[in-house]
C-alpha cells in the first residue's frame, strides 16, 4: 500500500531537508537560486523550491510513503491543489523563530479537512517551546499533534511520519463512523 502526504510550512522550515533526509529513494528536487523578492526571509537559505520535493520511505513491509513537499514561498502556493490531490494526510513543519509562516499552511490543511500534525523543526540556537504552546500559538484544533523534531535525522522524520499516519487513520475512520451512524 503506498499512501500520499505532504511535507508543507514556511520558506526554509526545513521540508525538502526531510524529505531528503527520510527517503529511500535519491530525491527529486526543484530547487531554484531564490530571487531578490525571496531573499532576506531565512538567513543563508540560497535556493527554494520552486515545484515540490519527491521522496519514498517504506515505513515496514507492505507500506510506503510517497511524500510531496511543497513550495514554502506565496507565489507558488498554486500548486498546492493539484500537490494535495490525493493526499491521506500532511506534515505542517514549524520553525519557531518565524512561527507565523506556518499560519498558511495550517489555515489550508484545515480548510480542506485533510488531517495534519504540526512538527516543530528544532533549530539549533533557536528558543525551545513545548508541543502545548506552539499547539495554542497555532490556535490549532483540539486533538492536532504537535510533535518536536530533527528534520535533518531520518528517524525523527520517521517518527514525525509514523505519527502523521497514525493521526490521519484515526481521523478518516471517526468521519467515516459519522457518516455510517
Amino acid at each position: 500500500m503506498a499512501l500520499k502526504i505532504l511535507v508543507a510550512g514556511g520558506s526554509g522550515a526545513g521540508k525538502t531537508t526531510l524529505v531528503g533526509a527520510v527517503s529511500d529513494i535519491r530525491p527529486l528536487r526543484t530547487e531554484e537560486p531564490r530571487s531578490c523578492a525571496g531573499r532576506g526571509e531565512v538567513v543563508r537559505k540560497t535556493a527554494s523550491t520552486v515545484a515540490m520535493d519527491f521522496g519514498r520511505i517504506t515505513i515496514y513491509a507492505g507500506l510506503s510513503l510517497y511524500l510531496f513537499g511543497t513550495p514554502g514561498q506565496n507565489r507558488f502556493r498554486f500548486l498546492w491543489d493539484e500537490l494535495s490531490e490525493g493526499a491521506l494526510a500532511a506534515v505542517v513543519l514549524a520553525d519557531t523563530r518565524r512561527l507565523e509562516d506556518c499560519f498558511a499552511a495550517v489555515d489550508y490543511f484545515e480548510r480542506r479537512r485533510i488531517p495534519f500534525v504540526v512538527a516543530v523543526n528544532c533549530f539549533p540556537g533557536a528558543r525551545a517551546y513545548a508541543a502545548h504552546d506552539v499547539s495554542h500559538a497555532l490556535d490549532l484544533d483540539r486533538g492536532t499533534p504537535v510533535v518536536l523534531c530533527d528534520a535533518r535525522d531520518r528517524d525523527s522524520g520517521k517518527d514525525v511520519l509514523i505519527r502523521t499516519v497514525e493521526y490521519a487513520g484515526r481521523v478518516h475512520t471517526a468521519r467515516l463512523l459519522d457518516s455510517v451512524g
